[in-house]
C-alpha cells in the first residue's frame, strides 16, 4: 500500500472510528461504519441494536441503507466501506448483494467474523459479486475502543 493509499485509509478509518464512539455513548455494542465513493463520505452508520431493540441495527446495514437512499440506488458499485470491527455473515451478505466494491477493516471478529477470520463470504467465488477486502488499518485503535466497552460492561455487571 502506498503512503497516499495508506493515509486515505487513515482518514476514513478514523471517521467510523467516530461512529463507533457514538455507539460507545449510547451503551452499544462499539463499532461505526462509513461508506465512500470518489473520496468523500456518503453515509454513516453505529450499532443501535439495543436501542432500536433489533437484530438488523448494525453499523454496516445502516451505513448501506443510508447509501442506497442517496444515490436512490440498491447497488453501491464503486463504493468502499470502512468498518471498525470485521463483518458478521448478515452484514457481509448485505454487501455483497449492494454490490460494495471493497470492504476496509479495523480489527477482525475471531468469535463470527465473516470476511476472513471465521469464514469468508465475500471473496467466495460461488456468488454472483465478490468484494475486495483490506484489514489491519487502525487496527489498535479499533481494538482498544471493543475492548475498553467489554471491560466496562464486565464491571458492571459484577457490581449488579
Amino acid at each position: 500500500m502506498n503512503v497516499l493509499e495508506q493515509d486515505r485509509n487513515n482518514k476514513f478509518m478514523k471517521e467510523a472510528l467516530k461512529e463507533a464512539k457514538k455507539a460507545y455513548d449510547k451503551e452499544e455494542i462499539p463499532v461505526g461504519a462509513v461508506i465512500v465513493r470518489d473520496d468523500k463520505i456518503i453515509a454513516r452508520g453505529h450499532n443501535i441494536k439495543e436501542l432500536k431493540k433489533d437484530t438488523t441495527k448494525h453499523a454496516e446495514i445502516i451505513a448501506i441503507q443510508k447509501a442506497s437512499k442517496k444515490m436512490d440506488a440498491w447497488r453501491l458499485e464503486g463504493c468502499t466501506l470502512y468498518v471498525t470491527l470485521e463483518p458478521c455473515a448478515m452484514c457481509a451478505g448485505a454487501l455483497i448483494q449492494s454490490r460494495i466494491k471493497k470492504v476496509v477493516i479495523g480489527t477482525i471478529d475471531k468469535k463470527t467474523g465473516a470476511c476472513g477470520s471465521v469464514l469468508n463470504l465475500l471473496e467466495d467465488y460461488k456468488f454472483n459479486h465478490q468484494v475486495e477486502i483490506e484489514t489491519g488499518i487502525m487496527e489498535t485503535e479499533c481494538r482498544e475502543i471493543l475492548q475498553q466497552f467489554f471491560k466496562e460492561l464486565r464491571k458492571k455487571k459484577s457490581k449488579k
